[in-house]
């Protein structure tokens, strides 16, 4: 609904429904094991084979551990980092702290040796659980830098020197500890902890300066759990893929409310291993970032267009024919007669083949973590496939608004959730208020204030407007960039609109003080090869493919088929190939947004050529 704003906003506030009752993750986790008790709450793949694992088996594993944890001398309110993949024992430690009041800390495994001290040293981490030897190592060699750490313990049997125990040991003490009586204390100490009890210290992924604590309580967690299932529908029948890193704060409330509703959760150690995980487990649900989504859409189209002149002809009409069906869908219209009738052979011929590789079973995907392109949005709807986009910060436990079946609007992420209130200030940034906004900064006041105020309202950075009560996002604040001539330029839309070519990995606007805008772009490498080799070229490193000629012409020519409608101080006036990957360790967030910083600071030297060849 909608209701009158504050005067330093502007013209409207919307708002989701009653707040959720104040709880603990810690009540939700002994709740879903009492009501739901199914055998496989949990799934991981062992020499190929995916191997359950039950709610009692879970509650059982979490007890233990815990009273192993209370005896090694960990007590409520100490900080535990976890520095692993996705795993089950991944949650199973993360309930293990929950359920003794300890707050833990995950750390992104992808992280290097050199960025671990200050997390564990501005956490105060008194133990670590790391999954595998190569983790174990990478943090062994700065362990002489973090002097709180006392333990640390390897959830693989293999993780070898630098670890003082294995996960298995500890569990086997925990064992020895589990009489009656210890549990019976267990169980005391896991019902006092309380709503506005610290749960986790989520650290940003440092963009610019240091990375900044943010603590979130149970209450921030499970009002927005709870929030977030009224809005969309998931079930103890359902089947949830978790391939995004749980040190995300995305995943990780999405993993809590699949095991608050009972949906069995299969966890995918890679995420080159999705699509695989996608015909074997055949999910009902999964979330992603954009990323999953743009790769799945140019796999599509290389498809369709490698497969002859009459196959692309099929594709085309299929997908004209879908696009119209969608339009009446989204315009709130049932389609029916020669259109219906077309739309059934169009998914017989077309779409039926992408969604036997989704498993054949989705009902939804999640996106959330960046923007998603509206053109591919449309066309997973279009082809039988939604996906339900919404929005949030870490600092916001995470969910803000998101798209429900009910509520669905291409291009917006949709309405804010039960308990909160968004708001867009004077200048358009997105402010938000309610149990999901975060605790503070850990150690940092002067930045909780800056990022909190008075009145309890959160400012996200991001700008963009309410429509009927559906949030639209335009761009980040401090991506507004501001050409020589004094034009504003919000970036993300035309990098959005570049990355539905399927020949674009990543793309990255730099215009800021410039004379005009230019798209640094890196290559769909698969496809530009394919392509290349098609052409009859010849290269011996990307390098040298990029600065082929006709590569040259041919990446020109597709991206720009993807920029229309843009104002002329908008439009890129030249695109530049970039001959390597972005990665996690340079350009790339954990959660694969790109750092456009960095960037600009990466290839000065190839953007300062590009600007002094004019």
């Amino acid at each position: 609904m909608l209701t009158e704003a504050p005067r330093t906003m502007s013209a409207a506030v919307a708002r989701g429904g009653p707040r959720p009752e104040p709880g603990t993750l810690t009540r939700m986790f002994f709740d879903a094991v009492r009501d739901h008790d199914r055998a496989d709450a949990l799934q991981h793949q062992v020499e190929g084979a995916w191997v359950p694992i039950s709610h009692r088996t879970v509650e059982q594993r979490v007890r233990r551990l815990a009273l192993a944890l209370l005896d090694l001398g960990v007590k409520p309110g100490d900080r535990v980092a976890i520095l692993s993949e996705n795993r089950p024992e991944w949650a199973i430690a993360d309930y293990a702290c929950l359920t003794i009041g300890v707050t833990d800390v995950p750390v992104y495994p992808t992280l290097p040796a050199e960025q671990l001290p200050y997390l564990f040293v501005d956490s105060g981490a008194v133990l670590a659980f790391v999954s595998t030897a190569a983790q174990a190592q990478k943090l062994a060699a700065v362990r002489a830098q973090c002097p709180a750490l006392r333990h640390v313990i390897g959830i693989d049997a293999t993780a070898g020197d630098g670890c003082d125990g294995t996960l298995a040991e500890l569990e086997a003490r925990g064992t020895a500890l589990d009489t009656p009586e210890r549990a019976a204390e267990y169980r005391r100490v896991a019902d006092a902890v309380q709503p506005d009890d610290l749960a986790t210290i989520i650290y940003t992924s440092g963009t610019t300066g240091e990375p900044k604590g943010v603590m979130l309580t149970h209450d921030n967690f499970h009002s927005n759990v709870m929030a977030a299932r009224r809005a969309v529908p998931f079930a103890s029948s359902d089947v949830a893929l978790s391939f995004l890193p749980l040190s995300h704060v995305f995943e990780r409330m999405g993993d809590y409310m699949f095991f608050s509703c009972g949906t069995s959760i299969a966890y995918v150690a890679s995420l080159d291993d999705v699509g695989a995980a996608l015909q074997s487990v055949r999910p009902t649900m999964a979330m992603s970032v954009p990323r999953l989504y743009e790769k799945m859409y140019a796999r599509v189209l290389e498809n369709a267009q490698g497969g002859g002149a009459v196959k692309w002809r099929i594709f085309r009409w299929a997908r004209a024919v879908a696009n119209r069906w969608a339009d009446e869908r989204l315009a709130g219209r049932t389609p029916a007669g020669l259109l219906a009738t077309q739309y059934a052979l169009a998914q017989k011929l077309v779409f039926s083949k992408l969604k036997e590789r989704t498993g054949g079973r989705l009902r939804y995907f999640v996106s959330g973590g960046a923007p998603l392109s509206p053109e591919i949005n449309k066309f997973f709807f279009a082809a039988g496939i939604t996906i339900l986009e919404g929005y949030g910060l870490t600092e916001s436990s995470p969910v803000i608004a998101v798209n429900t079946p009910d509520g669905f609007r291409i291009g917006t992420v949709g309405r804010p959730i039960d308990g909160v209130e968004v708001a867009i200030a004077a200048d358009g940034e997105i402010l938000t208020r309610g149990p999901h906004v975060m605790k503070g900064y850990f150690n940092k006041p002067g930045a909780t204030a800056e990022a909190v105020d008075a009145d309890g309202w959160l400012h996200t950075g991001d700008v963009g407007a309410l429509e009927d009560g559906f949030l639209r996002i335009t761009d980040r604040k401090k991506d507004i960039v501001i050409t020589a001539g004094g034009k504003n330029i919000a970036p993300q839309p035309i990098e959005n609109a570049a990355k539905t070519c399927k020949f674009v990995a990543h793309a990255v606007l730099i215009a800021d003080r410039r004379k005009y805008p230019i798209l640094l772009v890196v290559p769909e490498w698969e496809t530009l090869e394919r392509w290349a080799r098609e052409a009859g070229l010849s290269w011996a490193t990307r390098t040298e493919l990029v600065a082929l000629a006709p590569v040259r012409e041919k990446m020109d020519a597709e991206v720009r088929a993807t920029l229309g409608g843009l104002a002329p101080f908008e439009t890129p006036k030249k695109i530049a190939l970039l001959d390597r990957e972005f990665t996690i360790e340079r350009e790339l967030t954990p959660k694969l947004s790109v750092r456009r910083r960095v960037v600009d600071q990466q290839y000065k030297d190839v953007i300062d050529r590009i600007y002094a060849a004019d």
